[in-house]
């Protein structure tokens, strides 16, 4: 009982789907941020790793790189996290560019790798997780929109490197649900028919059910779909 209220009392706040982005001021390999308002407007993907110079970090970092033109094209800033010196990111950072990995090289780092030594912005969103470790982050993905609102958390145990294709899915999907005011169904892909609100009414989803066309159709009133207009117009 005794260790169980002592593991509770130990165990750090986390942040919540919906809230705003706790804020904080930090110092990283790209200078002084404040954070979120420097990324007023823009999606930003933050994200924590264990530690410098570790091999799945590195291979996630190299992927994160190569990746980042894509995430830049969707309005999607980076941000990285370690408890790691800043002095330290920045040899590691430098390392990064010696190395190959699949088709991957030459590879320079130019999103911000905030220094973290103290601990005090791992807390704050929860990365500190004393079932995986006291001393490092666990791989922490938050994905925040141009409003600073929290959409998505994702959390990967200290030996599983993330999928990054699915980082980008989650952006992609958030922005066609936010212009479109649809959602997206299970294992939806860019491109494949999205879902429409349901009807208000049983007169509306009569009517739904009635007048089905080639761009919207029905399943049952309670679940129908559409082309994903951003396809349509392509």
């Amino acid at each position: 009982m005794t260790e169980q209220i002592e593991a509770t009392e130990t165990r750090n706040p986390m942040p919540m789907l919906g809230e705003p982005a706790p804020a904080f001021e930090a110092v990283t390999t790209q200078g002084d941020i404040s954070f979120p308002a420097d990324y007023a407007g823009k999606w930003v993907v933050f994200f924590s790793h264990p530690a410098d110079f570790t091999p799945v970090c590195t291979t996630e970092f190299m992927t994160f790189a190569k990746m980042m033109g894509e995430f830049k094209a969707l309005n999607t800033e980076l941000v990285g996290l370690s408890v790691d010196s800043l002095y330290g990111h920045i040899a590691w950072l430098r390392k990064i560019q010696e190395l190959e990995w699949k088709d991957m090289k030459n590879l320079d780092v130019t999103f911000p790798l905030i220094e973290d030594i103290r601990m005090d912005i791992s807390k704050k969103y929860g990365m500190i997780q004393p079932g995986q470790s006291n001393t490092q982050a666990v791989r922490a993905v938050f994905i925040i929109d141009p409003e600073g609102i929290i959409r998505t958390i994702l959390y990967y145990p200290l030996s599983t490197g993330r999928n990054f294709d699915e980082i980008k899915r989650i952006i992609i999907a958030l922005q066609t649900a936010d212009r479109d005011n649809v959602a997206t169904p299970a294992d939806w892909r860019p491109g494949d028919d999205v879902i429409v609100p349901t009807a208000g009414s049983c007169g509306v989803a009569a009517e739904r059910m009635l007048n089905q066309s080639e761009d919207e159709y029905c399943l049952d009133w309670f679940l129908c779909f559409r082309k994903d207009k951003n396809e349509v117009a392509k």
